[in-house]
């Protein structure tokens, strides 16, 4: 007598609520950084977290389809997959439960992309579409010490990261941003030291030649590809244990994300 099995639920996952948001207001921080602040009754379908590196996934339909949002991704996919919303990621900079709203910062590459020409022509009123939150990392107050390495696509995770420290936090953070009106950061736990660099090679340069201190770091590397892959051996020279890391890649040099994205499930995307 054979003993029946349950059989395996194969049913595809329930897609993620989309929340479908409203600009509030466009702030210039920079030249070349555009902060949003979207919110409304949507909100509501955000699922926030702890992490300081929360991130949502933003949903750009083609205007010229006459999608409206919230979007059938699985009618899309089946009947319309050309019809499809591209999708960036983006780190949330800021979050209100209360007053329902969030906001995203943009950095700006001239027409390029999707996201960044967006946000450039974004006006109070317009519509946005996301979905999440995602997002690991938080500082622990019980590390002996921090050590942030950034670009400058990481500079919100970082921000909200020093903003989250307690007064008595010690640590370096390293951060390649070329253009100097561009490096933005909240003012750092008086233990906290900021480096400055202009340039990925200059980024991995300072994490090699960081006189390390005493004490397990815990370590958030997050910025290229390339260069986090780079930058991975440097820290298991220094034996920093997989449990105090929290790295990864944002994007990768000339990749659009889609792509970048599928990458991250194969060999050339991993960083161990």
């Amino acid at each position: 007598m054979t003993t029946p099995t349950t059989p395996r639920n194969t049913s595809a996952r329930p897609p993620r609520p989309q929340a479908v948001l409203t600009v509030q207001e466009v702030t210039e921080i920079t030249p070349n950084l555009i902060r949003i602040r979207a919110g409304g009754d949507g909100f509501d379908a955000i699922s926030s977290n702890a992490a300081t590196d929360k991130y949502v996934k933003l949903m750009f339909a083609d205007p010229a389809h006459g999608l409206t949002p919230p979007y059938d991704l699985t009618e899309l996919r089946e009947k319309s997959p050309e019809k499809l919303p591209r999708n960036r990621t983006y780190t949330v900079r800021e979050i209100n439960e209360d007053e329902k709203w969030l906001s995203l910062d943009f950095i700006i590459h001239g027409a390029d992309g999707v996201a960044g020409p967006w946000a450039t022509t974004a006006q109070p009123g317009d519509t946005v579409v996301m979905v999440g939150a995602g997002g690991k990392y938080q500082p622990d107050p019980d590390a002996p010490w921090h050590l942030l390495i950034a670009d400058h696509t990481a500079i919100p995770a970082v921000s909200t990261a020093l903003e989250a420290m307690d007064a008595e936090a010690r640590g370096i953070v390293i951060a390649a941003v070329e253009d100097e009106a561009d490096r933005q950061l909240p003012t750092p736990p008086a233990g906290v030291t900021v480096v400055w660099v202009d340039s990925d090679d200059e980024l991995i340069a300072a994490v090699r030649g960081l006189d390390w201190p005493e004490g397990t770091p815990q370590v958030f590397a997050h910025g290229e590809r390339g260069t986090i892959k780079t930058i991975r051996p440097i820290l298991k020279e220094h034996e920093v244990p997989r449990e105090s890391l929290s790295i990864s890649a944002y994007w990768a040099r000339g990749r659009a994300e889609d792509q970048f994205q599928a990458e991250k499930r194969e060999p050339i995307g991993k960083i161990d």
